[in-house]
């Protein structure tokens, strides 16, 4: 097998849209951050070498906010983004809160439980609203 010089690596990301009482966990991107300070999104992060999808949703979720959830194993979406110039595919789950306080990593400055009306009110990244909307289509 040989490899092909025209083939573009790309980044595999995952977003949890962590729901509770008709809203989910909205995160804002702390402003010393490389790619997207300020940014308002759902709890997210890259899929490292050799794990699963789901697995690293269940990791990014104990770093980043340290919620108890359920997390339903089929993907609402996934949709195709750019994180510093590199092209990534992002996979999105819904997830249902089970418990605990929002605990803030270094990743984000702050938090706010939103329905998806109003994270499109804050948010620029249209197909993360989509799927937030999505997630509330049981």
């Amino acid at each position: 097998m040989t490899s092909d010089p025209d083939t573009t690596l790309f980044v595999v990301a995952v977003a949890v849209i962590i729901r509770r009482e008709g809203t989910f966990l909205a995160m804002r991107r702390a402003l010393t951050k490389d790619a997207g300070p300020g940014l308002w999104e759902a709890l997210s992060g890259r899929v490292e070498a050799g794990e699963a999808p789901l697995k690293a949703a269940a990791r990014e979720v104990r770093e980043e906010c340290g919620l108890t959830v359920q997390i339903d194993p089929r993907p609402v979406t996934s949709y195709p983004a750019t994180r510093l110039e590199l092209p990534m595919i992002v996979i999105v789950y819904r997830a249902y809160y089970g418990g605990g306080e929002v605990t803030l990593s270094g990743e984000h400055d702050r938090y706010e439980w939103l329905s998806p009306d109003a994270f499109a009110e804050r948010s620029t990244l249209t197909p993360l609203i989509h799927a937030a909307r999505l997630a509330f289509n049981v």
